[in-house]
């Protein structure tokens, strides 16, 4: 039940991320990804924080502190960039698309890392997977931006920094606590963009800003920061980084359709085929029951990267 319980919040969490992508797709060009970085992650800390202090849950020991805050400036700085910046570049079903391949990264990361076997069924997973991705965004070419292809690229590059934080940082969470964890490195991550926000006149074109665009980053706040982050992060306490990954696939359909209802782009049948694909290439990767083996080296993995193996009371 606890697992079933994080596969779908996770599937919640990404459903919410799609819709994030088309909505922060609405006002990439007003202003620039480090300040919508700054107001996702600004607004989502200040709504967790006071969720984690009433749940009382144990906080990252003193231990932990460099690992959390190297993960916080992994996901909460350097992904909002590359993320916000992609999508000045392509579409948000392209988008949702490249960050789709964020299964086969995490598989991936999670094999070199010694935290779950990459098998020969789980290989396959990913070649199908990869060739649905790529065949998709070779066929939409035509029809997409001339400059789709840099933001693909950068939006694989926030799926990587995506795919390493979903390994690492499960066994921090084990040690403390979901909402305490996500709370303590989306601060970290936040206060960084801000500092740099300021620093470089990011928060400028804010002034000029109508109700419809401060209602896209409220939306980003409260649902893309908080709500989105609390999930996955509850997600990763019940269940493998590979399975929570798997959920991302629901991120191109909500994508795509807050895409079409907000810009008007077309939903064409490559990014339907791509998703299949992604869909079937997963499902290949990912056999129904986990072995004994694979349970094992992820909890084993899990526990080799923190500085200890400690349980603290909730």
């Amino acid at each position: 039940m606890g697992e079933g319980l994080g596969i779908l919040a996770a599937m919640l969490s990404s459903g919410i991320g799609g819709a994030s992508i088309g909505v922060t797709r609405s006002i990439a060009g007003v202003i620039d990804p480090l300040a919508i970085g700054s107001f996702r992650f600004g607004i989502g800390f200040l709504l967790l924080l006071p969720i984690a202090l009433a749940r009382r849950e144990a906080w990252p020991a003193r231990g932990d502190w460099p690992g959390v805050a190297g993960l916080g400036l992994l996901f909460f700085g350097v992904f909002p960039v590359l993320f916000n910046a992609s999508l000045m570049f392509t579409t948000a079903g392209r988008g949702a698309l490249a960050l789709s391949t964020l299964p086969l990264l995490t598989m991936l990361v999670a094999a070199a890392l010694g935290v779950e076997r990459l098998t020969r069924r789980k290989s396959l997973g990913v070649c199908v997977a990869m060739a649905g991705v790529a065949m998709a965004l070779l066929t939409g070419l035509s029809s997409a931006p001339p400059t789709a292809w840099h933001g693909d690229l950068l939006m694989i590059s926030a799926a990587l920094c995506m795919a390493f934080y979903s390994v690492w940082s499960k066994s921090f969470i084990d040690r403390s606590g979901p909402v305490s964890f996500t709370t303590l490195s989306m601060g970290i991550g936040a206060s960084v963009l801000i500092l740099i926000s300021g620093w470089r006149g990011s928060f400028d074109p804010v002034a000029n800003l109508d109700l419809r665009q401060w209602s896209a980053l409220g939306f980003l706040g409260v649902f893309g920061g908080a709500l989105t982050f609390f999930l996955w992060s509850f997600a990763l306490e019940r269940t493998t980084p590979t399975r929570v990954a798997i959920s991302i696939t629901v991120n191109p359909i909500a994508a795509a359709v807050v895409g079409a209802l907000l810009l008007h782009e077309p939903l064409r049948w490559n990014l339907c085929v791509g998703v299949a694909a992604v869909f079937a290439g997963i499902w290949i990767a990912t056999p129904s029951g986990r072995s004994r083996n694979d349970a094992s080296g992820s909890r084993h993995g899990a526990k080799n990267f923190g500085p200890s193996d400690r349980r603290h009371s909730r």
